[in-house]
């Protein structure tokens, strides 16, 4: 299984970018994917994530201005009205045999993609 990201770059405070995530290979019908960001404060932060059944979560720092959405085999991340502080790398992540989603059940990872937001 690999997971391959892009959409980083740069914007200004209250732009928008879109993240994808093209997953390539098998993995269990009962899943998790969801996007982390890799802070040098809290380690991989959890930013948003959704399981097989179709449900989503979302850290409270970014509800109401991120959707996480699945198509097919590409995981994407709308992240709009961006912060400074979004500034981060960006991991695509999925579970192995599990819809939990949580950090320690994620078995997959892809590389990262960068996302600064200047002020």
């Amino acid at each position: 299984v690999q997971l391959m990201e892009s959409g980083g770059g740069s914007v200004q405070d209250g732009g928008s970018l879109r993240l994808s995530c093209v997953l390539s290979g098998y993995i269990s019908s009962s899943y998790c994917m969801g996007w982390f960001r890799r802070s040098t404060v809290k380690g991989r932060e959890a930013v948003a994530a959704i399981n097989s059944n179709g449900d989503t979560t979302y850290a409270e720092s970014v509800k109401g201005r991120f959707t996480i959405s699945k198509v097919s085999n590409t995981l994407s991340l709308q992240m709009d009205s961006l912060k400074a502080e979004d500034s981060d790398i960006y991991l695509c992540a999925a579970t192995r045999m599990t819809s939990v989603c949580s950090r320690s059940a994620m078995g997959y990872w892809g590389q990262g993609t960068q996302v600064t937001v200047s002020s």
